[in-house]
């Protein structure tokens, strides 16, 4: 069940929120009905959302012993419940029924991390006119900037440059060095890549979507042609800037034994080099994605599964393990390419 922004307005922080946020956060949050007894969490939990109790009590229990009521009616039902992670108590229902709503903790805090930066002084990206700033929204709802820690998105922002651009004018070209990073804030854009029977356009991108980062990634040219259908306006990140600032948190690395233990536990493991490399040595029991198909050929993979990407260095995992995140995989990327690994899988065998 959705959330009415004007309970959320109740509520700290979310009370010093401006409506569009506020009214994106109850968007995406969600509210439940439950009865006594019904439990919410426990303690040494880990979880991603942040819960305030909108109606009814909570009783929490320690492990020591120690017990708290949270009471919706009272000034301490504004605050969220136990939100430190892990959960330091277990909390169940106490009253005859309660209303709870949650909130994807990340996103929680990216937003509010909006609301404080478009307050400062000389801010230059929030537009206050009506739905402007839905670009942000969508931007900040992918799974790659739930990676990206609060300090590294008021980063984001302050190094972001706008651009013009215009109906016919290509952005990134196919075979090209990677200069930028870009956030779509207005328009409409097609990627196409070159076939031998010609150009065929294979996505299309809107507001809020961001595209250029895979070569920047793999330190490689552009494996797409990225062109503009409709006017507006793009937010970019120079390369150096996205070194910096996106690059280190953007992608989920894993040790070669731990990702042994992963792909014995079930996890899908990919090759994302060229064929020829596939056929030379690979990890057993692999599958060969590489790089410059991998968009089109992950969209059909199993969004249940976890999946760890690999190359020779790291470098294209890196950008797979980017791709498939945003498109909301579980996915890790191997650290320091195929020989670790192989030797893992050697010695267990």
């Amino acid at each position: 069940m959705s959330v009415n922004s004007a309970d959320l307005a109740k509520l700290y922080p979310l009370d010093s929120l401006r409506p569009e946020n506020l009214e994106q956060l109850a968007r995406e949050a969600t509210t439940e009905e439950l009865g006594r007894g019904a439990p919410l969490f426990s303690a040494g939990e880990t979880d991603e959302h942040t819960i305030f109790v909108l109606s009814g009590r909570v009783r929490g229990e320690y492990p020591d012993g120690k017990v708290k009521e949270t009471d919706a009616s009272t000034l301490q039902g504004r605050y969220a419940l136990g939100d430190i992670q892990p959960r330091r108590f277990s909390a169940t229902v106490s009253s005859i029924s309660a209303t709870v709503a949650r909130i994807d903790r990340r996103y929680m805090e990216k937003i509010i991390c909006w609301d404080q930066l478009s307050r400062t002084e000389n801010f230059r990206h929030w537009d206050p006119s009506p739905e402007a700033n839905r670009w942000v929204f969508r931007l900040l709802q992918s799974r790659v900037m739930h990676k990206l820690p609060t300090a590294g998105i008021e980063r984001m922002f302050q190094r972001f440059e706008q651009v013009d651009v215009r109906n016919g004018e290509v952005i990134v070209r196919e075979g090209e060095p990677a200069d930028f990073f870009y956030v779509i804030k207005d328009g409409t854009a097609t990627v196409s890549k070159s076939l031998e029977t010609g150009d065929s356009i294979v996505a299309y991108l809107v507001r809020g979507d961001s595209f250029g980062e895979d070569a920047l990634l793999a330190n490689t040219v552009r494996n797409a042609t990225v062109s503009m259908i409709k006017d507006g306006q793009l937010m970019r990140l120079a390369k150096r800037a996205f070194d910096e600032v996106m690059k280190p948190p953007a992608v989920d690395w894993l040790t070669p034994g731990k990702a042994s233990i992963f792909a014995r536990q079930g996890a899908v493991v990919l090759d994302v080099r060229l064929p020829e490399e596939f056929e030379q040595r690979a990890i057993k029991g692999a599958i060969n994605t590489p790089l410059y198909t991998f968009r089109e050929t992950v969209s059909t993979y199993d969004r249940g599964k976890k999946y760890v990407v690999y190359c020779n260095t790291g470098e294209r995992s890196a950008a797979a393990a980017f791709i498939m995140a945003k498109m909301g995989f579980e996915v890790y990327a191997l650290q320091g390419g195929i020989s670790g690994m192989i030797k893992q899988i050697d010695r267990k065998a």
